[in-house]
């Protein structure tokens, strides 16, 4: 083969080269370039437990976006004070304002709280209402077993109130550290009667649920927040968004929640 030749060919080879190398660079992130790879963003949600069915669902819909979501279901003051304790977390949504305040008087919020959502309260029985309980009243009869969820729970402050409002005194079987222990306990026929809230008892399907009065109900805001601590800036960042899209409101209508 003659020098010339030679060379023709090493042009060539060269030019393949850099215009594969130019394809792969265009490629970028597109997950649909073969051969090309991004790291899937991250981000852990610490969320009250009300929130799971409708979190669970933001973040399926998130993971095909390239986000990965881990989540933490616990009552607002347990992962508040998780929180305060050094737990690590991108992201707060509380059932409340006041466990998210002690948390922003503490200087562990990176941004301020934004509402996302509001829930009501409902009265949860068993399926069919055997006991025929038609209102908060009903739930002073004797013999009727009722369990509540703990006053250091926002589901459980909100029912002290409700109950107030409705000049109520009920003696609870039980107190759950979180709401979805009320929720259970009906379901599994080990009380007759608890206070949720409608997301609960949407979100269930093993329960029946008996509305509240306005004059009565309490209206619980959910907040949410991006927290110092954040190892995952983007991620949490994106995961807020969400929330707040349409896309995210109209997940959150779905399951009981209203509208920020």
């Amino acid at each position: 083969m003659s020098t010339s030749s030679c060379l023709v060919i090493r042009v060539a080879a060269i030019g393949l080269a850099l215009a594969t190398s130019a394809l792969l660079a265009a490629c970028g992130p597109s997950p649909a370039c073969q051969g090309c790879t991004q790291p899937m963003s991250s981000a852990t949600i610490f969320a009250a437990s009300s929130l799971k069915s409708a979190f669970d669902k933001i973040g399926t819909e998130m993971g095909r976006g390239e986000l990965h979501t881990t989540f933490n279901y616990a009552g607002s003051q347990t992962l508040a004070s998780q929180i305060a304790q050094g737990a690590q977390a991108d992201v707060f949504a509380s059932a409340d304002t006041a466990h998210m305040k002690t948390l922003q008087d503490a200087g562990l919020l990176a941004d301020p709280p934004r509402v996302f959502a509001h829930n009501r309260l409902e009265i949860a029985v068993e399926r069919g209402n055997p006991k025929g309980i038609h209102s908060l009243a009903d739930l002073a009869r004797s013999g009727l077993v009722v369990v509540l969820a703990d006053p250091s729970v926002p589901a459980g402050k909100y029912a002290q109130q409700a109950l107030a409002k409705a000049g109520v005194t009920v003696h609870p079987a039980s107190l759950e550290p979180q709401v979805t222990g009320v929720l259970s306990k009906v379901a599994l026929g080990e009380a007759d009667a608890g206070i949720v809230y409608v997301s609960d008892i949407v979100t269930s399907g093993n329960v029946d649920g008996l509305a509240i009065p306005d004059a009565q109900n309490v209206i619980a805001d959910y907040p949410i927040a991006r927290l110092n601590a954040t190892p995952n800036k983007s991620g949490a960042e994106a995961f807020i968004a969400y929330v707040l899209s349409s896309q995210g409101q109209a997940i959150l209508v779905r399951a009981g929640f209203e509208k920020a």
